[in-house]
């Protein structure tokens, strides 16, 4: 009998944010950046400026072109099975902007740049989340993220203020700092996609009762927690600092438990967003 496959890591399940992120990424780029003249986000809008700049080709087809050396550091440094993903949601970003007739009817510069910004964001997170990237840049931020943890977003958003700061003399200036509130927001939007569904809140509680508060919690809650040796800063005297990982249905039960238990003790919660092992989430292997 097989192992049973995870679902974040089915075919099935990566080619659907693949796709559906891509499309939503072409839509923006397609039915409001073209419209309005915006540069996109990441390699993308360099493609695009070529075009505006008299290019021969369209946008999508020097996004292909441009995306050859990206597949090749994509081969040295993470993986086929991200190439392969990767391959599919370029490709479909590339088709769907040069042979969809894709229009969103947004006439007030703003209004489009902040749509643009979302869309585009928005469809680049989702695919993000998948075993692959949309090629381009997003194989740069990948490796950037896996490597350095420096967020996606930021890289994004560096690598377009670069880009904005040379189209200040092809592009009129109302144009480009339109086209970086959409990068902006894009940037935003990206690390939003990515932490959907995946907040969690860390909680310590400080109590001489922490024992007792310990067993509820794996009573009640049916989750577990964990115990740090720690020592009060006036009276030198050893504590037991109680640690939980849990999510925001479960926070107040979680508060409810350790009040009733020791209506003195010290609560504390942070969030936090990547928690990977034991009964979490898998660290995804690219």
């Amino acid at each position: 009998m097989s192992p049973k496959v995870d679902f974040s890591y089915r075919l099935s399940w990566n080619l659907f944010l693949i796709v559906s992120g891509s499309l939503l990424q072409a839509l923006g780029y397609k039915g409001i950046a073209a419209l309005h003249g915006f540069v996109p986000s990441g390699l993308f809008g360099l493609a695009a400026l070529i075009e505006y700049n008299g290019g021969l080709l369209d946008a999508g087809v020097w996004y292909l072109l441009l995306n050859i050396p990206m597949f090749v550091l994509g081969y040295l440094y993470i993986g086929r099975r991200f190439l392969g993903y990767s391959f599919i949601a370029m490709l479909v970003v590339a088709l769907a902007y040069s042979l969809l007739p894709l229009e969103l009817p947004i006439s007030d510069q703003l209004y489009a740049a902040v749509s643009f910004g979302v869309l585009s964001g928005s469809g680049a997170g989702i695919v993000l989340r998948s075993l692959g990237s949309n090629g381009g840049l997003d194989v740069v931020a990948v490796i950037l993220n896996q490597r350095f943890n420096i967020g996606v977003g930021k890289t994004y958003f560096l690598f377009n203020l670069l880009l904005f700061s040379c189209s200040f003399a092809s592009l009129d200036t109302d144009l480009v700092i339109a086209s970086l509130i959409a990068a902006f927001v894009a940037s935003v939007c990206i690390e939003y996609s990515l932490s959907l569904f995946s907040q969690r809140k860390l909680c310590l509680i400080i109590s001489p009762r922490s024992d007792a508060i310990a067993a509820q919690i794996m009573d009640k809650l049916r989750i577990g927690a964990t115990f740090l040796e720690g020592t009060g800063a006036y009276k030198k005297e050893p504590r037991r600092v109680l640690m939980v990982v849990t999510n925001n249905i479960q926070l107040k039960r979680l508060e409810e438990i350790t009040f009733t238990t020791d209506p003195h003790s010290l609560f504390i919660v942070e969030n936090t967003f990547t928690v990977i092992g034991s009964t979490f989430s898998r660290r995804k292997i690219y």
